[in-house]
């Protein structure tokens, strides 16, 4: 089962998860920001995707910038940054088993989907 961490706001989301209708994909689709993801589930994707906190973040967010986080370098205060702000967590991320991919540019959706 696929599962897709979903922002409807999201042209770039919405883009994704058209994607895995038109291949006849069944999805599990997470509206991260209706239900924030917790600190474990967060810990989980990064290590599904293979990268640090900051990697997941969305850097030109103004709350990023707000909250001071580029001067942050310990990586359980950006996780759980993640976790009290789901609003930084860059989208879509599309997890399958012990995969994931963040779906920028949406092409990445395609080649992960292969």
């Amino acid at each position: 089962m696929i599962t897709i961490w979903h922002n409807p706001k999201c042209s770039k989301s919405r883009e994704a998860l058209s994607i895995l209708e038109q291949k006849g994909v069944k999805s599990e689709v997470f509206k991260y920001l209706d239900t924030p993801p917790s600190r474990d589930e967060i810990v989980s994707v990064l290590q599904k995707l293979g990268i640090s906190a900051r990697a997941l973040m969305r850097t030109k967010e103004n709350l990023y910038k707000e909250l001071g986080l580029a001067q942050v370098s310990d990586e359980a205060k950006l996780i759980d940054a993640l976790a009290e702000y789901p609003k930084l967590i860059e989208r879509p991320i599309v997890i399958e088993g012990n995969r994931a991919v963040i779906g920028r540019p949406v092409e990445k959706v395609i080649e992960f989907l292969g």
